[in-house]
């Protein structure tokens, strides 16, 4: 069993973040800077992130799809003395330029580790996303974090996330000195964030494929952003899900959410999702369809146990908030189904 989480301090540690201009990127970027014991904060990216005036941050121009960024990384990580890289760049939603994403994600996250391979910062942190397990009538009612990773047969934008993960797995083997953490996030919802999952529930009419109601679950959005922080603060090594309080049927969600549930047959919803998605009519592929069929829900008690991370937010509030709306006093808890 692990220890208890040790946490650092971050007086004269060096941090460098890949996709800045994600949300958690952002976030994260934010909160180190305005912490003044974080001396010197890159940011990784292909454009420069909205910061405060007077940040700390620094911008690098880094594009991860170029074949000659590794020694470009590798010489930048060892001029600066990275002591921690956090590997973000990672799309939030489905995307037709496929092999764009592809050479972003997969072969991204090679030239990442070929830089860091060389250099050995203390700390590597990647993060990852609960629907690297895959959508399945086989998954039990929680998913741990050893868990196969079945991805999806016809999602890229869900198997390049697997071949990162298993490139990252691979890394850690053969660079024990590297403290290696990746953070599987649930759904990220909230009044801020952009995804795929905010995307589909924004529409006013949902389908439901008939005789399937799965267990749905999220992540609040300031959640997500304080797990990432820990992340960086502590000596936690691992993969780690980082799962919102509670679960809801799907149906209660979109009632929740005040959206029309459109009960469709599995064969119409894919033959009609086939065609929005080719016509880019709507932001969700046909693969999308399995999550609304079987479980894909994740166990976050080794977080909590390793490293120190709790959700302080219910799913409903989680909802409520992607809404906008103030919850009603004592509307915010919702039980934590038990596996």
């Amino acid at each position: 069993m692990a220890g208890p989480t040790i946490v650092r301090t971050p007086a004269e540690r060096v941090v460098a973040v890949t996709g800045a201009c994600t949300y958690l990127g952002a976030e994260l970027l934010r909160r180190l800077d305005e912490d003044r014991r974080y001396t010197r904060i890159l940011a990784l990216d292909i454009r420069p992130p909205a910061l405060a005036p007077n940040s700390k941050v620094e911008f690098v121009k880094i594009d991860l799809t170029q074949p000659s960024v590794d020694d470009e990384l590798a010489t930048l990580l060892q001029r600066t003395k990275v002591d921690t890289f956090v590997h973000g760049a990672f799309l939030s939603h489905p995307t037709h330029a496929a092999e764009w994403a592809h050479e972003l994600e997969d072969v991204g996250t090679m030239h990442v580790l070929n830089a860091c391979a060389g250099v050995e910062p203390r700390r590597f942190v990647m993060v990852s996303t609960t629907l690297v397990y895959g959508a399945h009538p086989k998954n039990p009612n929680f998913l741990v974090e050893e868990a196969e990773l079945r991805g999806h047969r016809d999602s890229r934008f869900v198997n390049d996330k697997v071949r990162a993960e298993k490139q990252v797995q691979r890394f850690a083997k053969e660079h024990p000195n590297v403290d290696v953490c990746v953070l599987r996030f649930a759904p990220i919802l909230g009044p801020t964030v952009s995804n795929m999952f905010t995307r589909f529930f924004s529409r006013p009419i949902a389908p439901v494929m008939m005789g399937h109601d799965p267990l749905m679950q999220f992540v609040h959005e300031q959640d997500a952003a304080y797990a990432l922080l820990r992340a960086v603060e502590s000596d936690a090594t691992g993969t780690f899900n980082i799962a919102g309080k509670g679960v809801l049927p799907y149906t209660t969600v979109l009632a929740l959410l005040g959206r029309v549930p459109l009960p469709m047959p599995q064969i119409v919803a894919r033959q009609l999702s086939k065609v929005l998605w080719t016509t880019q009519l709507v932001g969700s592929p046909p693969s999308f369809l399995d999550f609304l069929l079987y479980l894909c829900v994740a166990d976050g008690s080794k977080a909590k146990r390793e490293l120190g991370f709790a959700p302080r937010l219910s799913i409903k509030r989680t909802v409520l908030d992607f809404l906008g709306l103030a919850p009603e006093d004592g509307a915010t808890d919702v039980p934590r189904a038990q596996a």
